[in-house]
């Protein structure tokens, strides 16, 4: 009797299995986990897998919030004065090719009135808006499109003199025209915001 028992439930098993092999067959479904893969360009096969969205939340620091207005005032800033330094820069960059192999003073000041007249006709009204601060944004991003400091234009187009009186004036109110710019270095930050400006209107401006 025993072994009729255990006979039973051997055949049981054994069709337990076999019904089930046959059922994963017509479903398509298998005993294996399923794992995405990516094959990559040069041939290699990895896994791919979705996680979860994980927000993590947490207060900001002081140093977080000075950062961050920081970064903010400079953003806005580059916002503002970004276009009239590409305007201007593209003027000044018109001059200089106009004087090369000019030495005749009389012609070259002529050239630099003519092109004055543009630069004032453009932006008299708009730079006397200008705060201080945004005022050096923009000295340095002029240095950005042209290659050269406040203080070498105005010695170039107005003299030395000039532009030490101007230099004077910029002192006293806490600026300076021989701002330089480093993509690399200080105005780290500023490339940053600039290069975001140039991919928003999709080319450099």
């Amino acid at each position: 009797m025993a072994f009729i028992k255990k006979s039973i439930l051997l055949l049981f098993i054994t069709l337990a299995g076999f019904f089930a092999g046959a059922n994963a067959q017509q479903t398509g479904e298998s005993d294996t986990i399923r794992v995405y893969a990516s094959i990559e360009a040069n041939g290699d096969t990895i896994p791919l897998s979705w996680l979860y969205t994980v927000e993590v939340k947490a207060k900001m620091t002081a140093a977080s919030r000075k950062f961050w207005a920081e970064w903010t005032r400079l953003r806005n800033a580059v916002y503002v004065t970004y276009p009239y330094a590409k305007a201007a820069g593209k003027i000044m960059n018109e001059i200089n090719a106009q004087l090369v192999n000019v030495t005749d003073k009389k012609k070259r000041k002529s050239i630099i009135k003519s092109r004055e007249k543009d630069l004032k006709r453009e932006f008299s009204d708009k730079l006397t808006n200008l705060s201080v601060y945004q005022g050096k944004i923009l000295m340095k991003l002029i240095n950005r499109e042209t290659g050269n400091n406040c203080y070498e234009i105005i010695s170039e187009y107005k003299g030395s003199f000039t532009a030490a009186m101007w230099q004077t004036v910029a002192l006293v109110f806490g600026s300076n025209l021989r701002q330089s710019y480093n993509a690399y270095g200080d105005e780290k930050n500023m490339e940053v915001i600039v290069q975001d400006v140039e991919r928003m209107y999709g080319h450099r401006m």
